[in-house]
């Protein structure tokens, strides 16, 4: 059976770092603060504030939601935005999505405040992040899968055969970055890739991200590879990521489960990224 990388462990890990990092803020009269504008309350949103405010408690982060009416125009998110960029007790700023339907990311997401925009939404900082020019902030999810690989038994990765699948630009195009500036050999694939499975059974390490329950079965991945399951669907009651959890733990070198792999690191690398903001601008 594949070795299990356990995202709760890491999680403690790292919070136990972030603790001491934000009691060191406090000792200089800085409490690290993260703010979530919110327009309107789609339920998985509220739901997965409410793990947000936890995780933010866990390491000495206060987390507060900016929440915009539904019907908030570009202008009054836009507006939101760029006063707390100017808000000298707010550390990282974040946008919440999904956005209800009249308003567009990509109209938007320059606003963002760049030296506090935590999850990497800003063009700018994506731009920085494709040139390998010092991005100001990895995206919480795709540092959650570079942190759980840097635990596998791929953690060195120049060289290695990786592939990723799904194209997203919240997950698999950053992490396709970010695998090529560890000079992996990468091959970006998606759930239309004709023969997939000629793509994912050559890959040392494989990254799945389609929200495709069970994409990835047994007979497409390699013996010995590290799987990094990212894929989050509900499905008849049970919470199940994008692998076949079971039959391909039993050919893997290492995998993810879903739940307790990518998703507990991802809340504490955005903290991480908030801790890291709160450092640098209380100088």
């Amino acid at each position: 059976m594949a070795a299990l990388l356990d995202g709760r462990a890491l999680a403690r890990e790292l919070r136990a770092d972030l603790l001491s990092r934000t009691a060191g803020l406090r000792a200089r009269g800085c409490r690290a603060r993260l703010a979530v504008v919110i327009v309107g309350e789609d339920a998985a949103s509220v739901a997965y504030l409410r793990s947000l405010v936890n995780a933010g408690a866990s390491v000495g982060v206060e987390v507060g939601i900016e929440a915009l009416p539904a019907h908030a125009d570009e202008g009054a998110v836009r507006a939101r935005l760029f006063a707390l960029d100017e808000d000298p007790s707010v550390h990282g700023v974040i946008l919440q999505q999904p956005l209800p339907a009249h308003l567009a990311i990509r109209r938007i997401a320059d606003a963002m405040p760049v030296h506090k925009d935590v999850d990497g939404a800003n063009p700018a900082n994506q731009g920085r992040l494709a040139f390998g020019s010092g991005a100001e902030f990895v995206p919480a999810t795709p540092a959650a899968v570079m942190l759980l690989l840097e635990r596998s038994p791929h953690r060195e990765l120049r060289g290695v055969r990786a592939c990723m699948v799904g194209r997203s630009n919240v997950v698999g195009l950053p992490v396709t970055l970010l695998l090529m500036a560890q000079d992996a050999t990468v091959t970006s694939t998606h759930r239309y890739t004709r023969d997939l499975a000629h793509h994912t059974r050559d890959a040392e390490v494989l990254v799945v991200a389609t929200g495709v329950p069970g994409l990835i079965r047994a007979d497409m991945v390699l013996p010995g590879a590290t799987v990094i399951d990212v894929g989050t669907t509900f499905l008849d009651g049970k919470l199940v990521g994008d692998v076949a959890f079971e039959e391909v733990a039993a050919i893997a070198g290492a995998i993810t489960p879903v739940p307790g792999g990518v998703g507990p690191v991802t809340n504490i690398a955005l903290m991480g990224n908030v801790v890291r903001a709160a450092e640098r601008l209380s100088g």
